[in-house]
C-alpha cells in the first residue's frame, strides 16, 4: 500500500515559503540517500509525473523530496526569475539536510525539465558543490523547442558531481544525440539513459508496444542502479 508523503513548509525568505513533500523510504529498504526533484515549468509537484518518480524512488529505498517553486506555490503561471528559482531550490536543499529523518543521508538533486535545469545551476556554484553527490535530469531542457542554437549548457562544465540524463530520443528540448554531443564536447562526468522514441515527458508512441508505466519503471530502475553506484 502506497504511503502518503509528509508535508513540510520550507521558508525561502522573510516573505516567501513553499510546500515540500517527503516520500520517505521504508526503514528496512533505506539506502541512505535523499533525492530532491524540482517540477517542470508548467505543472507543480502534485503532477502525476512528479508523484510517480518520487514515490518510485521511495519504493526503491531512496528518501525522495519534491517541492513547489514560489510562483507555483502562489498560483502564478509564469516562472520566477533565475535568482529566485535558485534561491528556492537552495532553501529546499538546506531544509532536507536539516531534516531529522534525513540526517546522515547523501544528497542527489535534479528534477523534470526546468526543475532539473535549476538544480544544475545550483550545483554549478562553489557554495553548493560539496553538498551534492549526484544529479538526475528527467528530460533536460537543453534548448527551447525549435531553437537548437540557444543552448543552456555553459554552466554544466562547472558541475563536479556525476550526472544522469534521462532523455527521450525525440525530446524537442534536446534529443538523445544533442545531449550525447554536449556530454562529449564539455567532457562532463555524465551518463545518458535514452528512452527510445520518448518525448520531453518520456512518453513513447503506442507503436513501441510499451505502456507508459513500463517506460517509467525502467527509467526508475536505471536511476536507482546508477544512484546506488554513487552512494559509496
Amino acid at each position: 500500500m502506497e504511503k502518503e508523503p509528509e508535508e513540510l513548509i520550507v521558508s525561502v525568505s522573510e516573505s516567501d515559503s513553499v510546500t515540500a513533500l517527503l516520500y520517505g523510504a521504508a526503514k528496512k529498504d533505506r539506502v541512505g540517500m535523499t533525492v530532491i526533484l524540482g517540477h517542470g515549468a508548467g505543472s507543480n509537484q502534485l503532477s502525476p509525473f512528479m508523484h510517480l518518480f518520487a514515490n518510485g524512488l521511495a519504493e526503491r529505498g531512496f528518501d525522495a523530496m519534491t517541492f513547489n517553486f514560489i510562483y507555483m506555490e502562489q498560483g502564478r503561471r509564469v516562472p520566477d526569475p533565475k535568482g529566485k528559482l535558485e534561491a528556492c531550490y537552495r532553501a529546499v536543499i538546506e531544509a532536507a539536510t536539516q531534516q531529522k529523518k534525513l540526517k546522515g543521508n547523501r544528497l542527489a538533486i535534479g528534477g523534470k525539465s526546468m526543475g532539473g535545469r535549476i538544480a544544475s545551476q545550483v550545483a554549478a556554484t562553489p557554495e553548493s558543490a560539496d553538498k551534492i553527490a549526484a544529479l538526475v535530469f528527467l528530460g533536460y531542457p537543453l534548448h527551447p523547442p525549435g531553437k537548437p542554437e540557444q543552448l543552456r549548457d555553459a554552466h554544466l562544465k562547472d558541475i563536479r558531481a556525476p550526472m544522469l540524463f534521462v532523455q527521450g530520443s525525440r525530446d524537442a528540448f534536446g534529443t538523445e544525440e544533442e545531449i550525447r554531443a554536449v556530454i562529449k564536447r564539455l567532457h562532463l562526468p555524465a551518463t545518458l539513459h535514452a528512452v527510445e522514441g520518448g518525448d520531453h515527458s518520456l512518453k513513447v508512441p503506442k507503436s513501441s508496444g510499451l505502456t507508459p508505466q513500463q517506460v517509467y519503471e525502467d527509467a526508475l530502475d536505471r536511476i536507482a542502479r546508477w544512484l546506488s553506484d554513487k552512494d559509496q
